[in-house]
């Protein structure tokens, strides 16, 4: 028997309890012995639920018990998870988590704990919610040199993006809508900002690349200014817009990463994945290109990425299984050198005072909006497309990356 304790009784936390009683034969079939939940934390009672009878409020309890093989931590945020989970890690016991903040932060000291220790500190439901891409980074694609990896990360902006493309609707109202769905946080900063992609490309990057992405070196810049406006010339160019956290790696030691709105093509796989659904496309030099298409968030799908985890776990309980990620830090090539095409909205300009900076542009130009047109430069560096755009005279209304 391998004894779990989940700390954390909300959506995740619930789910996991869900998960393993409702599968439990097929889970302990894969695990190759039974899984039993000896405690949950919580600092809240639930009376006339089950989980009341495992129910713990003191952390000291499961920290103290020799007999708690693994903990689920499903608690979100840095403090108390951080405190918790290297405890429980020193102390011998694997760990699984689906708290990104905490793995983009700690990730390397944490998983060089598990190795010390030989035990485990997996956490496959951080990125993508029950997409298994992490497993798939760390096993499927090991005899892979992967060189891209780019993702629709977040659930939230996806789907308010869709509503935006699809309704026409203000920023505002597809917000309070998501909100009121349950998509949206009251407090949406982290999704709205790109702060959830940022960590989440952060991790992935990380895993294929064998180095530490540190999230707070990624260039990051959220969906607040996207306007109907821009999903109209969208719509002219046959194209779709997207937050996308995406990283490349151009050389031996060279690096891109960054999460921003773009312009996706109906070309790219990326363009179909809409409503509240997450993708991850992979380029590997071997492979070529692969994409992992599920739901990104969600009680149950991120209760079984959790659990995948366990039932790993319970398979290794003394073995670490090996990660490609070191604590080596990635030195990423700064925003101004890195290449791509830009989509621009100008007013107040006319083509040819357009094309004389630029050079060849594709223009593009929207009945409803006369006073205005919008253009697609070539693919040149960041600070190429500044010096241009600094000899135009007129009114940049907007300016958004172009995926190809």
């Amino acid at each position: 028997m391998v004894n779990i304790a989940v700390l954390g009784y909300g959506t995740v936390g619930s789910g996991v309890v869900e998960v393993i009683n409702t599968n439990h034969e097929s889970i302990n079939k894969r695990a190759g012995q039974e899984i039993n939940i000896k405690y949950v934390l919580d600092l809240r009672d639930f009376p006339g639920d089950p989980v009341q009878e495992v129910l713990v409020h003191d952390y000291e309890i499961i920290a103290n018990d020799p007999e708690v093989d693994i903990v689920v931590e499903v608690m979100g945020g840095i403090e108390p998870a951080y405190t918790f989970v290297k405890r429980a890690l020193e102390a011998g016991k694997s760990v699984c988590t689906s708290n990104k903040a905490l793995v983009a932060k700690h990730g390397p000291e944490l998983m060089e704990i598990a190795k010390e220790k030989n035990i485990n500190f997996l956490f496959e439901a951080s990125c993508g919610g029950g997409i298994p891409i992490i497993r798939a980074l760390n096993g499927s694609l090991t005899a892979d040199e992967v060189d891209e990896i780019t993702g629709i990360l977040n659930g939230t902006t996806n789907y308010m993006m869709y509503k935006m493309a699809t309704e026409g609707s203000d920023f505002d109202v597809v917000l309070k809508e998501a909100q009121q769905k349950g998509y949206a946080e009251a407090d949406p900063t982290a999704d709205v900002e790109g702060y959830d992609a940022c960590r989440k490309i952060a991790i992935l990057s990380s895993l294929a690349y064998g180095k530490f992405l540190n999230y707070e070196d990624v260039y990051t810049e959220g969906i607040t200014k996207i306007t109907p406006e821009d999903m109209l010339y969208a719509e002219e160019l046959g194209m779709t817009i997207k937050l996308l956290g995406t990283s490349r790696k151009l050389g031996e030691d060279t690096f891109t990463a960054l999460v921003a709105p773009f312009l996706v093509g109906q070309k790219s796989p990326l363009y179909s994945v809409n409503d509240v659904f997450n993708a991850v496309f992979v380029h590997g030099n071997m492979l070529g290109d692969a994409m992992f298409y599920g739901s990104g968030a969600g009680k149950l799908p991120t209760a079984s990425a959790v659990v995948a985890d366990v039932v790993d776990e319970a398979k290794n309980l003394h073995e670490n299984i090996a990660t490609n990620w070191s604590n080596e830090p990635m030195k990423l090539t700064p925003m101004d050198e890195t290449e791509g095409r830009f989509f621009v909205r100008v007013k107040g300009v006319t083509e040819a005072q357009a094309e004389a900076a630029f050079g060849k542009l594709q223009i593009v130009k929207v009945a409803s909006l006369p006073d205005e047109f919008g253009f697609i430069t070539e693919c040149m560096k960041q600070k190429e497309y500044k010096e241009k755009i600094s000899k135009l005279n007129g009114e940049v209304i907007a300016m958004i990356r172009v995926k190809d």
